[in-house]
């Protein structure tokens, strides 16, 4: 898997350093920075009348470099400054652009517009003025772009520090920040796209939700050496039922739904066996060629749920706990969480389990995978899947019409059924988060769960 490194404000730094101690001037470095932004702007807008808005610090700067490089490609540029320039470079950049600069507060629109007045770093909001001054200025312009991170965007959270407009597009410079990825700020563009300005990344240990590479099974496979996914279900058939066929289409060989209630229709190649008690659950759960167990689609969290859910902790086999195992398991404790499972929990479940840990989601997340020894999908618009060994992954702009009932059971059937298949969790993790929103990509618009299960095939086949 081929993936795009995601660095914090801090790491960026760190980054930029590097390059410096290297032999490259920080002012050789904003050139590069500037340039490749200016290169992304003259491909989406050509020469139409441009505004560049540029701060007192090196987003600024960059915001110089911009206006200079366009305005020798013939594009009509105003200049736009906040305040004075007030680093080393960014002063470099504007006795470049050697053009006029007017005042922020008295200039007049354009038909594009460029945001370089705080990138990467804000600590806090603009003031009320200056905010809605940009609000004014990018509703009035037809192309807008902001240079690395809008401002007013908080960079490792993605807290709105103050009012965002929408941008057309938002240019990260040298790598993804977290803010790309984390909601709300993952909102406050319509396009994203990174400008490679040579920064070494190879150390970081986050990254965005690669496209995967998927395997057809070989010419000696069989149904159980591709994968045998066991599915506990219980008092919600058809949530147990969603997800064993997520499970069965997303590449195991042989899925079994351990259903306590007779399931009548919509079974295909599901093979269903007795689980009337939590003995019975122990019996079927007794085969060692199970690769993989979900627990928690349908459990529910009475009677005889949690008997149930002690069966399949206690089967040794590899667990995917979702939803209402993930409920009775607050109760227990992180002792109760064999290692090496994968959890899948929403906001809510999450703060039950976990309580409310201090930091961005991404630190929630790693934070709790680390006390689970567990590998994490911290699900939302804004997915981050975090591992006991501090790697990340983070997932933006998934569909907003997975907010409906029954897709979290395909994703946990997707979940099983790539681990039953590459024996890594986190891999897993990554393969069924990205083929869950690649089936959403493909069903449109105002699907339901059950739409889902019908796109993985060609999901699935695209990435082989």
């Amino acid at each position: 898997m081929q993936s795009q490194a995601i660095l914090t404000a801090a790491q960026m730094r760190e980054a930029e350093q590097a390059v410096i101690a290297a032999g490259v001037p920080e002012y050789a470095l904003m050139e590069r920075a500037g340039a490749a932004a200016a290169e992304i702007i003259w491909r989406a807008g050509g020469k139409r009348d441009l505004l560049v808005l540029c701060g007192p610090g090196n987003n600024g700067g960059d915001g110089f470099v911009v206006a200079r490089l366009l305005r020798a490609r013939g594009v009509p540029v105003r200049v736009a400054a906040l305040s004075e320039s007030r680093t080393d470079s960014s002063l470099k950049a504007r006795a470049a652009w050697g053009g006029p600069v007017e005042a922020l507060a008295d200039t007049a629109p354009a038909t594009q517009i460029v945001d370089a007045l705080f990138g990467t770093g804000l600590t806090r909001g603009l003031d009320a003025e200056l905010a809605t001054r940009l609000c004014w200025l990018t509703e009035r312009a037809s192309f807008s772009y902001a240079v690395d991170l809008p401002s007013g965007v908080q960079t490792d959270s993605g807290e709105l520090l103050s009012d965002v407009p929408l941008s057309g597009v938002c240019i990260a410079l040298g790598a993804f920040k977290p803010a790309h990825m984390l909601q709300p700020a993952a909102g406050c563009w319509q396009r994203l796209v990174c400008a490679d300005i040579g920064i070494d990344m190879s150390g970081a240990k986050m990254h965005r939700l690669p496209v995967p590479q998927l395997y057809p099974p070989g010419p000696f496979a069989h149904k159980y050496s591709r994968g045998l996914v066991a599915v506990v279900g219980g008092e919600m058939a058809g949530a147990g039922l969603l997800a064993s066929q997520a499970a069965a289409r997303a590449g195991a060989g042989m899925v079994r739904h351990i259903a306590r209630v007779a399931v009548h229709g919509g079974l295909g190649a599901i093979v269903t066996q007795n689980g009337d008690s939590a003995a019975d659950v122990a019996g079927s759960l007794n085969d060692p060629r199970i690769r993989a167990v979900l627990v928690g689609p349908g459990l529910g969290r009475e009677g005889d749920a949690p008997d149930r859910l002690k069966a399949a902790l206690s089967a040794g086999h590899p667990l995917v706990l979702d939803a209402d195992a993930l409920v009775l398991l607050a109760d227990e404790g992180l002792g109760a969480i064999p290692p090496g499972s994968i959890l899948t929990p929403h906001e809510g479940e999450f703060v039950r389990f976990f309580g409310d840990l201090p930091g961005s989601k991404i630190d929630r997340a790693l934070e709790a995978a680390k006390q689970s020894q567990a590998v994490l999908i911290y699900k939302g618009s804004d997915s981050v899947i975090a591992a006991p060994d501090g790697r990340a992954i983070l997932s933006s702009a998934n569909s907003p019409w997975l907010s409906t009932a029954g897709t979290g059971d395909v994703l946990a059937g997707l979940v099983a059924a790539r681990l039953a298949v590459t024996g890594d969790g986190f891999q897993a993790a990554c393969e069924a988060l990205w083929l869950h929103g690649e089936a959403a990509r493909r069903a449109g618009a105002a699907f339901i769960a059950d739409d889902l299960l019908a796109e993985l095939p060609a999901a699935i086949a695209s990435r082989l």
